[in-house]
């Protein structure tokens, strides 16, 4: 009896049913749901463990100088909230299914104020750090346009400014 059962389960026009139903969209908005959710949780577990690295390094106040510390400090909690926007930028797109602008540009403007602030604590040549700034400024005149003119804030003719820039 099981070997008719399997013999059914394979008849061509059991199959075509089959395969009219099979949606691929559905597939692939579960398997992103499935990846995305091991990638939060792997932002998760890297943001816990950057948190207690930065906590850990303030015993080198016993070793080296505050300032030195502290300034690791600083770029390690940088780079914490960089990791904060990008899993910002995940969560929103595991809801929303898109990924904003704003999000991209806030987690790319904290790196790279912590390669500016990195570059300044080093000293050195002033030119790597003129060029980062200006990154900076143009990153910055990005997110505003990306908030001014972005499509969910639209209103008919006229654009709505964002109260939070």
């Amino acid at each position: 009896m099981p070997a008719l059962e399997a013999g059914h389960l394979f008849d061509g026009e059991v199959l075509r049913k089959r395969l009219s139903h099979f949606d691929l969209l559905e597939v692939w908005n579960r398997g992103i749901k499935g990846v995305l959710s091991l990638v939060i949780l792997t932002l998760l577990a890297a943001l816990a463990g950057g948190a207690v690295k930065t906590f850990w390094e303030i015993r080198l106040l016993t070793d080296h100088s505050a300032e030195v510390v502290l300034r690791q400090v600083i770029v390690n909690t940088l780079m914490l909230l960089a990791l904060v926007e990008v899993f910002k930028t995940t969560v929103t797109y595991f809801r929303e299914g898109r990924v904003k602008v704003t999000f991209i540009v806030d987690t790319i403007l904290v790196v790279m104020l912590t390669e500016v602030i990195s570059q300044w604590f080093k000293g050195g040549d002033w030119q790597p750090l003129a060029v980062l700034c200006g990154v900076l400024l143009i990153l910055g005149i990005v997110r505003v346009m990306a908030v001014r003119w972005s499509p969910t804030l639209r209103t008919g003719a006229h654009d709505v400014c964002a109260s939070h820039l």
